[in-house]
């Protein structure tokens, strides 16, 4: 079995969603996908959160030198 990447789940979400919108699919099935899809959505969200925390900003410093800084989401939003 492949190694689950974000990609890939992201690509069977946007599957399990059309199949689901489409209403073709018997009531436990739907229920057995839907469930898929919600373990889908709990490992993208830990992905991107691991991510997130890795993610930092070049920032220039009053001195003219840059310095490694976190990325705060909160306060690129306000910019």
């Amino acid at each position: 079995m492949a190694q689950k990447t974000f990609e890939t789940s992201m690509k069977r979400l946007e599957e399990i969603v059309h199949d689901l919108e489409k209403g073709d699919l018997p009531l436990d099935e739907s229920l057995k996908v839907f469930e898929e899809g919600m373990n889908l959505i709990k490992f993208c969200s830990k992905k991107l959160e691991e991510v997130e925390q890795k993610v930092t900003m070049l920032v220039k410093e009053s001195d003219g030198k840059y310095a490694h800084q976190p990325f705060d989401m909160e306060r690129n939003e306000e910019d």
